[in-house]
């Protein structure tokens, strides 16, 4: 699929109208993937029953520690973007915010983020760099408990590094938030971006080969029926 473009859209709250109920329609945000779109990556992932639990995910990477996915944001990988000399995180950073400004070729330094998860823009400075964070869409710890744990560390490391379908800046708060939970434990604050989450999740999982939980797939057949 094709590099999924959206616009976020805002909240309005008009005078005398009041705010919507948690149970009323929310319009998806302009330049939401379709429900065919949604419906037909729905119709070729794999669902499992629940998520399997197999032991021995270690993402750190100090002495004795697994480094199961390799060390965060390394160039040393085949995913889009890596041997270009720059780390992930700022490879994602310079793709995915908007007034870039840079220190060299690499580093970030300023620039605004319109989070996909809340619609609402943060303005990030490196000095104060922990309030943008990078997001596994599809969760490492989840990878590793439904299949990537038998993959090679090769397919690992490009996994954990490919900006070009997992990868998401968004505040720090929505990530920790999420932590390592799929669809059906987690879904974005912002109601108008669900079809986009689902298109995303949906396409890391088909590209990786990389099954749903049978929860996973209720939630998002659900949000599919919404979409455009």
């Amino acid at each position: 699929m094709g590099k999924l473009i959206w616009v976020v859209c805002a909240v309005l709250v008009v005078a005398g109208c009041g705010v919507l109920a948690p149970d009323q329609p929310v319009a998806p945000a302009p330049g939401s993937p379709s429900r065919a779109e949604v419906t037909a990556l729905l119709d070729t992932v794999r669902v499992v029953a629940s998520r399997p639990r197999p032991g021995g995910y270690e993402r750190g990477c100090k002495a004795g520690q697994g480094c199961v996915f390799g060390p965060a944001w390394t160039d040393d990988t085949d995913a889009p973007g890596g041997h270009d000399g720059c780390d992930t995180r700022n490879n994602v950073l310079a793709a995915q915010l908007r007034d870039v400004v840079t220190r060299g070729r690499c580093v970030v330094v300023e620039g605004m983020l319109t989070d996909p998860y809340t619609g609402t823009d943060i303005t990030f400075r490196k000095a104060e760099g922990g309030r943008v964070q990078i997001d596994h869409v599809y969760p490492l710890a989840a990878a590793w408990d439904l299949g990537a744990a038998r993959w090679t560390r090769e397919l690992r490391l490009r996994f954990a590094n490919d900006l070009s379908v997992n990868l998401l800046a968004t505040g720090a708060s929505n990530n920790q938030a999420k932590g390592d939970s799929t669809p059906g434990g987690w879904l974005p604050p912002a109601r108008a971006n669900h079809c986009f989450y689902a298109a995303k999740y949906l396409t890391v999982a088909v590209d990786y080969d990389l099954p749903i939980t049978a929860a996973d797939n209720a939630v998002l057949h659900d949000i599919a029926r919404d979409c455009p």
